[in-house]
């Protein structure tokens, strides 16, 4: 009987039980879900993802990352920053993406805020990668109940008000676990999933920026 959270496949090997609740999510829990990342345009592109998924199903936004990388130029924050009204407009037509008036104004929004602090700070990854918890923040053992228990941290809480007070949007504290999640400053594949001490051992081998 698989353990709670946690699927087995055909080769014995124990996953997180949401890697197969669609076709595109094997790849994504284990090659890309918690793995550190440090690219600045990588990380602007999460962080918008993440705010477009908010009140939304992760797979919906997955299914339309590549649309996405195309709408907004692969999210270069210095390009997406020029875009105006006509681009707004352009972008609530494009039926790839999520045409949320809204989310599309703050990725726009976003993008010149990413300007501003690599300016200002030389890196948007440094920046990020300040708020990454400490141990004493984190459990010792990651679970289902734990999990679903705690969809924010005392972490995103800072780093979310961090975002806003410097005129970011879309960047609540559950936005921002989710990106903590997915940048790999925390590892929340189960106790038990195959990839969890793979990616302890890429977070322990990962240069911070």
């Amino acid at each position: 009987m698989d353990t709670p959270g946690l699927t087995t496949d055909a080769a014995g090997h124990s996953h997180c039980s949401w890697r197969t609740s669609a076709p595109e999510y094997p790849r994504y829990h284990d090659h890309e879900w918690g793995v550190p990342v440090a690219d600045d345009v990588q990380l602007y592109e999460k962080i918008c993802l993440e705010g477009f998924q908010a009140g939304m199903a992760w797979i919906t936004i997955l299914r339309k990352r590549d649309s996405f990388r195309q709408a907004f130029d692969g999210f270069d924050f210095r390009r997406v920053a020029q875009y105006g009204e006509a681009d707004i407009e352009r972008l609530m037509q494009d039926p790839g993406i999520v045409r949320n008036r809204a989310k599309i104004v703050s990725t726009i929004n976003n993008a010149r805020r990413a300007c501003e602090l690599v300016d200002e700070t030389g890196s948007l990854a440094r920046w990020l990668w300040a708020f990454e918890p400490g141990p004493e923040e984190r459990p010792a053992t990651v679970d289902l109940a734990y999990w679903a228990a705690n969809p924010t941290s005392s972490a995103s809480v800072r780093l979310s008000k961090a975002l806003k007070k410097r005129g970011w949007t879309f960047v609540g504290p559950t936005t921002m676990y989710a990106l903590m999640q997915a940048m790999g400053m925390v590892n929340d594949h189960l106790e038990g999933c195959v990839c969890r001490q793979q990616i302890e051992d890429l977070r322990r081998q990962f240069k911070r920026p």
